[in-house]
C-alpha cells in the first residue's frame, strides 16, 4: 500500500465513486428480489459483474494473480456470498431507509477493528467515529418498532460483517491486480450461493423481463469494487472503506423517492450519525 500523510484525491475520488455505485446497486438488487427469486438475482447479477472484470482485466493487461492473490480472493468470495445474499434478503423484507444505514456502518467499522488488531489503537477521532456509529445503530434499530419494520435488522448485521471482511480481504490485494482478483471473488461468491440453492433447492429462475435491470445491478456492483480496490491500493484501508461505506446514503435517499419510504426523526438522527462515523473514521485515519 501507498502510505501517504492524508487521504489522497484519488482514494477520496475511488471511496465516493464505491459508495455513489454500490448504493444504487442495492437499492436496485433489494428492490428486484422483492420481485423475483433472490438467489437468481445474486447470481445473474455477479456473472455479470464477472464477465466485466474478465474484459477489464485483460484491457489492463494484469497478470495472473499470486498464490496470496489466490487465497484472499477465495476468502474475499465467502464473505462476499454471504455478506451480499444477506443484504439483498434483508432489503427485500425490510425497511431500506434501515438496512443499508446499519449494514453500512458494520461494514465500515469492521476494517477499523481489524486495523486496530494490527497497527494499535487509531487517532481519538477514530474512535469518536466508532462511538456515534455504535449510536447510530441503536437509534437507527428503535426506529423500527413501526409496522414491523425490525424485518431485516438480523440479516443487516450479517450483511455488515460480510461485507466488513471482504474489505480486509480486497485490501490485501497486492498492487496492480484489481480485476483479476475480482474475478476470482466473483466465482467464489457464485460457486457458494449455487452450493447453497442445490442444497436448499431454493428458487432461482428470474423473470425474463427483468435480466436486464439484473445486469445493471451486476455492472454498479463490480464498478463499486472495483473503485474500493483501487482506493485501498491508492491510500488507506480505513479511509477507503469508510468512505465506500456511505453507500447507505444513495440507497436511502433512492427508497425515499422511488419507494415513499417515511423517515422519522429518530430515524434521521440515526442516519445522520452514521455518516457523522464514517467522517470521523475517515478523518482521523487520513
Amino acid at each position: 500500500m501507498t502510505e501517504l500523510g492524508g487521504p489522497a484525491i484519488a482514494t477520496v475520488f475511488l471511496g465516493l465513486l464505491a459508495a455513489l455505485a454500490g448504493g444504487c446497486a442495492d437499492f436496485g438488487g433489494g428492490l428486484l428480489s422483492r420481485r423475483t427469486a433472490l438467489f437468481g438475482v445474486v447470481l445473474l447479477s455477479q456473472f455479470v459483474g464477472m464477465l466485466l472484470a474478465i474484459v477489464l482485466a485483460i484491457g489492463r493487461g494484469e497478470t495472473a494473480p499470486t498464490q496470496a492473490d489466490l487465497v484472499w480472493s477465495v476468502l474475499g468470495g465467502i464473505a462476499a456470498g454471504i455478506g451480499f445474499t444477506a443484504l439483498y434478503q434483508a432489503l427485500a423484507v425490510g425497511r431500506m431507509g434501515i438496512v443499508a444505514p446499519v449494514t453500512g456502518v458494520i461494514a465500515a467499522v469492521v476494517p477499523v477493528a481489524a486495523g486496530i488488531v494490527l497497527e494499535g489503537v487509531p487517532a481519538p477521532l477514530v474512535l469518536a467515529g466508532i462511538a456515534f456509529a455504535i449510536v447510530a445503530v441503536v437509534l437507527v434499530s428503535r426506529v423500527a418498532d413501526e409496522g414491523g419494520a425490525r424485518s431485516g435488522l438480523g440479516l443487516a448485521v450479517v450483511a455488515g460483517l460480510g461485507i466488513g471482511s471482504l474489505s480486509i480481504c480486497g485490501s490485501q490485494l497486492s498492487d496492480g491486480h484489481v480485476f483479476g482478483p475480482l474475478v476470482l471473488i466473483r466465482a467464489t461468491q457464485a460457486v457458494l450461493i449455487f452450493g447453497v440453492v442445490l442444497v436448499t433447492r431454493s428458487a432461482w429462475r428470474v423473470d425474463r423481463r427483468l435480466i436486464p435491470p439484473i445486469a445493471a445491478v451486476g455492472v454498479l456492483d463490480m464498478v463499486a469494487a472495483g473503485a474500493f480496490v483501487l482506493a485501498v491500493q491508492t491510500g488507506a484501508l480505513a479511509v477507503a472503506a469508510v468512505l465506500s461505506s456511505l453507500y447507505p446514503v444513495a440507497t436511502v435517499i433512492l427508497a425515499t423517492v422511488f419507494l415513499r419510504e417515511r423517515v422519522s426523526r429518530s430515524h434521521a438522527v440515526g442516519i445522520a450519525l452514521a455518516a457523522l462515523a464514517i467522517g470521523c473514521i475517515a478523518a482521523g485515519s487520513a
